[in-house]
């Protein structure tokens, strides 16, 4: 058994890690964190005078601030983690490399192209790989609790039924503020948890020390003034962890709270004084630690605003202002008929495990912790109008931990009767059914993601282009930017760079923009003369390595110049026609469609002699100068649908897939190629 409960306790950190190799890219949900890690990481921390202008100069989040503020608080951590894993996986790097040279008979050293370090886009895995153990480590600590109080059998039980979950285990990774929020609730709710333990063990010390689900229905919990000492500190914890996620990462966490709050006072478990004390407390703490550090980012203090709260600016612009709505409305019910379920994704947990756990002598203390707060959560934050299932992702844990002492008692019944021994087959067959699910749902998933797999399809283009100039430049679309294109995967070397090479790089790409008389001058924001810097970008390039530089414009009004796009060598786009092109004779550069990047669009039925629609028309095709490549998942997906209809003489029924952004090349004209290579 020991040996079972080593392969669990490795399963749901396998299986994050699994979600995240398939589908190492983000959306634009996620882009806050990852961006401001990567800034912190290649950028660090200028202090003393200036700070706050080189800060505007290399931060992402300057220019790019989103509709409202967000903590650095989880981007610094994960990026101070994160840096000396990389450090580490540097210097293997580099040992490597060394480990690959090779002397010539003239005693000159000839080093092989091989990885010398951590480039961007492993470096993004990494980070993402630390959240996602962080938060495996947070339900395994849960599943631990959930032995101490229910038994080994409910923690067996736990792990299955989380692993085969779809939601839980591909968001674990990905860096949305809720991420760093749900790490926190479900480790609130594992000190609940415990309390529960603690209580059991002071109400009956008679009682063997081996976990046993029944002494807590036998000797219920008595109030919280009774055990001051037993579990007044793991309730504080658990408070105090809702009250920080609450106040620096995600406001409805505050709902939760109310909802936690209210049970431990009606069971009772603590007081009313106990608890506002706590929190009071705790909030101090949250706010003395993260309004410094976001003060800083944001370069907000006092001497212009009174503080610098992201989430409450969150709050007041979302909920008070109502601006949440523009995002769409649905209904009431939403997350309890939908959301809730969806996320659950065995229909067997909240039909038949949680109510047998709720109404079960031996289990039904634990699962009304586990339940009753959750519940009344979602019902509080059903009261928005607008509504989405990552929202309410933390009340997950907890009611599959119910779920899983409802599937503990359905195996100790096994054998009482026939209706216990269909229940458990039926427990059984859903496990299995639930984990085919979930990994389609991950196939498609992969799926949503266009924008970084072009992106990675245009760095090795890049790559393998030996004429590249010494700056390449592109431009992503909203499209492309929303779907997976970030400042890690746009870092073309194979290492991240140091920070003063990161500042050499942006001062040079700055420079080269500009360069050959017209351009728009990502330094100042807006077209204008050449820089006269030619030489010094030269010797930087030339000692740096090449460096693509990946603009971001929304401008709508630069959008429609010209002059904007003959800055740049490729675009990513979802629409060719958005690119402008000029018809003055010296800047009438064509643009041709290299490659596409195809994604999810729905489900299809083909019949057998039906075709499938190319991924891109035909005269787009025939009028491009150059072959069109397919990129990314959608290459797999054809070759699997043409392997399926050959074995089911012709039929599919599964995932389309249809073209999502184009990458274009720019056909420069005689006089700006010469113009480029004198340059170059």
């Amino acid at each position: 058994m020991k040996l079972l409960d080593a392969f669990l306790a490795l399963l749901l950190p396998a299986v994050v890690l699994l979600h995240l190799a398939v589908a190492p890219y983000t959306k634009v949900e996620e882009s806050f964190n990852i961006q401001a890690a990567h800034d912190v990481l290649v950028y660090g921390t200028p202090l003393g005078a200036g700070a706050g202008t080189r800060l505007a100069e290399r931060y992402d989040h300057f220019s790019f601030p989103g509709a409202v503020p967000r903590t650095f608080v989880g981007a610094v951590v994960l990026a101070g983690l994160g840096q000396p894993a990389i450090a580490a996986l540097d210097m293997l790097g580099t040992s490597f490399t060394a480990l690959n040279a090779s002397t010539t008979a003239s005693g000159s050293v000839v080093q092989r192209q091989v990885a010398s370090g951590v480039d961007g886009p492993t470096a993004q895995l990494l980070l993402r790989a630390l959240l996602g153990l962080a938060n495996s480590g947070a339900l395994l600590a849960l599943a631990r609790t959930l032995a101490a109080v229910g038994g080994r059998g409910a923690a067996r039980w736990y792990i299955l039924l989380q692993a085969s979950q779809f939601h839980v285990v591909f968001y674990a990774s990905r860096t949305l503020p809720n991420m760093f929020a749900f790490f926190l609730t479900t480790l609130a709710f594992a000190f609940l948890l415990s309390s529960l333990h603690r209580l059991r063990l002071v109400s009956s010390p008679s009682s063997p020390s081996s976990p046993s689900s029944s002494s807590l229905s036998s000797n219920p919990p008595k109030s919280f003034a009774a055990y001051p000492s037993s579990n007044g500190g793991r309730v504080r914890v658990a408070l105090g962890l809702l009250v920080f996620a609450g106040v620096v990462f995600r406001a409805e966490v505050a709902l939760l709270l109310a909802a936690v709050a209210a049970y431990l006072v009606v069971v009772p478990l603590a007081s009313v004084e106990h608890i506002l004390r706590t929190c009071a407390v705790s909030v101090a703490v949250a706010l003395a630690l993260s309004l410094p550090i976001d003060a800083y980012f944001w370069q907000r203090f006092p001497a212009s605003l009174p503080f610098f709260w992201p989430e409450l600016h969150s709050f007041v612009f979302n909920v008070l202002h109502g601006q949440a709505s523009q995002w769409g409305i649905l209904p009431w019910h939403y997350y309890l008929t939908s959301a809730v379920p969806r996320l659950l994704l065995n229909p067997l947990v909240p039909v038949v495990l949680v109510p047998l756990a709720l109404t079960r002598p031996a289990t039904r203390t634990l699962a009304g912790l586990l339940v009753w707060p959750s519940l009344l959560f979602v019902a509080l934050y059903s009261l928005q109008p607008h509504k989405e299932a990552r929202f309410v992702l933390y009340v997950v844990p907890p009611l599959t931990a119910a779920g899983a002492l409802g599937a503990d008692q359905v195996t100790k019944a096994n054998g009482k009767g026939l209706l216990w021994r269909a229940t458990a087959a039926a427990l059984a067959f859903s496990v299995l059914l639930t984990f085919a699910a979930s990994t389609a749902m991950l196939g498609i998933s992969a799926l949503n993601y266009p924008g970084g797999e072009a992106l990675a399809a245009l760095r090795q283009l890049v790559r393998a282009d030996p004429g590249a100039a010494s700056v390449v430049a592109a431009h992503a679309d909203v499209r492309a930017c929303m779907t997976g294109v970030t400042l890690f995967g746009s870092t073309l070397g194979p290492a991240l760079p140091s920070h003063q090479q990161a500042v050499e790089r942006r001062r040079a790409a700055m420079a080269s923009t500009a360069l050959g008389g017209i351009g728009f001058n990502i330094a100042t924001g807006s077209m204008g003369p050449a820089d006269t810097g030619a030489d010094a970008v030269h010797a930087i390039m030339t000692t740096t390595g090449p460096q693509l530089v990946v603009d971001k414009t929304e401008d709508k009004q630069l959008l429609q110049d010209p002059e904007f796009w003959a800055q740049f060598d490729y675009v990513l786009t979802e629409n060719p026609q958005t690119v402008v092109v000029g018809h003055d004779g010296a800047n009438d550069d064509k643009w041709a469609t290299i490659a596409v990047a195809e994604g999810y669009a729905g489900f299809e039925m083909l019949r057998p002699g039906q075709a499938v629609r190319q991924g891109i028309d035909k005269d787009e095709r025939e009028s491009s100068e150059e072959d069109v490549t397919v990129v990314g998942y959608g290459v797999l997906l054809d070759r699997a649908r043409q392997s399926i209809r050959g074995l089911t003489g012709g039929w599919w029924f599964g995932p389309r897939i249809a073209p999502q952004i184009y990458i274009l090349r720019r056909v420069k004209d005689r006089v700006r190629t010469e113009q480029h290579a004198k340059v170059s």
